[in-house]
């Protein structure tokens, strides 16, 4: 098929994002109050509150500056306004996105209180969204837009018809030089040797062999067999997936019969060996992982449902598809895609395919997702010990 152009935003860094997002983000939870101040004051800005920022230490702290730091330089931000309690960790945020050339300022609230950290930030945050509303989209070529994808409450739905569409969308993708990526690593259990098959080389494969097993080692750390109502769900199990194993294949579908994947990414690593397929060793949790995979810098999201999933998320637009017709007809007001039709033989995969880059495009072009129409922003960061 054609190459299909979008337009989108180029930033300072040569990235190009499909939204234009001016960021007030909190380095810790004492900070999430004056950065939803800042929001409230200056409209049209965005505030992303959390929990975490406190205590942190070793790679969980690493891991949390790595994906404040990527969400702020995520191509859909044109503009970021960073509050922490101390300045230096603070300062370490805005140090970090400033390094894209992106505007970024960052105030402490030590020593300075609410009320006037929410005023200094609020006529920054005020200045940035006025430079950004000038931003102009430009036509942009597939070579330089990053896919993510997960799914989420799967069902046979899933793995027979939503999970292969958008493994026909990679594959077709893939030869035209997008960079894509999927993840979901305890998922994968099961099918660990077979999604191992699909690395590009041995490096690859030995990378997420490596990651699979170090989250066994969660499992049996903790001495658990029995996964019920966690992998799968109990809505996995109520869409006829009895096993974790049916889920893992139904899982790997997401990557189509051809893409190999050249990479294995921390959690909201960026890709840094150029297009092509990455993995990413991240939560199955549909919040956290989008917000790893937004913090790695990809600019829209694939997300096949069964049952019915509503995620969204506030910086990357998230694309909900799915095969299921009951899900399709009680919750179409969360559903961007309905690609029911392959069940009953009215659609092909490549046909379905084919619909799921158009709406793709459309969404890259401004087309609102059903989660943004409906305010769904989920901002969940991972953690990974407790704190000091």
């Amino acid at each position: 098929m054609a190459r299909p152009e979008f337009m989108g935003y180029r930033r300072e860094n040569g990235r190009v994002g499909i939204r234009n997002h001016v960021v007030i983000l909190p380095l810790d939870d004492l900070s999430n109050a004056a950065a939803e101040a800042v929001a409230n004051n200056i409209k049209g800005t965005l505030a992303l509150p959390h929990a975490y920022g406190r205590l942190q230490f070793g790679e969980d702290l690493e891991l949390h500056f790595r994906t404040l730091i990527g969400t702020g330089t995520n191509p859909n931000v044109a503009a970021c306004v960073v509050i922490g309690i101390e300045p230096g960790w603070t300062g370490r945020v805005v140090d970090g996105i400033a390094k894209t050339g992106k505007p970024v300022v960052g105030f402490a609230i030590e020593g300075n209180g609410d009320i006037n950290t929410i005023a200094a930030a609020s006529r920054k945050a005020q200045e940035f969204l006025q430079q950004a509303s000038e931003k102009q989209r430009e036509r942009c070529r597939m070579e330089e837009l990053f896919i993510s994808t997960k799914c989420g409450e799967s069902d046979t739905t899933s793995g027979l018809a939503s999970c292969p569409t958008v493994g026909n969308l990679i594959d077709k993708v893939d030869v035209m030089g997008a960079t894509t990526c999927f993840g979901e690593t305890s998922e994968i259990t099961g099918a660990e040797t077979v999604c191992a098959s699909r690395a590009a080389t041995k490096e690859a494969a030995d990378k997420f062999m490596k990651a699979f097993l170090a989250y066994q080692e969660v499992i049996d750390r903790h001495k658990t067999n029995d996964l019920s109502e966690s992998q799968p769900t109990k809505g996995n199990i109520a869409g006829g997936l009895t096993t974790i194993e049916e889920k893992a294949y139904g899982n790997l579908q997401k990557i189509g019969k051809k893409a190999k994947f050249i990479d294995v990414l921390l959690p909201a690593e960026a890709p840094s060996k150029g297009a092509g397929l990455y993995f990413m060793d991240s939560s199955s949790a549909a919040a956290e992982c989008v917000t790893l995979q937004a913090a790695a810098g990809f600019v829209v999201h694939l997300f096949p449902t069964g049952q019915g999933n509503v995620i969204g998320n506030p910086i990357e637009p998230v694309i909900k598809l799915t095969a299921n017709p009951k899900t399709a007809r009680t919750m179409g007001e969360h559903i961007d895609l309905d690609v029911s039709g392959i069940l009953r033989r009215e659609m092909t995969l490549d046909e379905a395919g084919d619909r799921l880059i158009d709406i793709m495009i459309r969404t890259c072009n401004g087309r609102l997702t059903c989660a943004e129409a409906l305010g769904h922003r989920e901002f969940v960061l991972t953690k990974l010990y407790q704190s000091a």
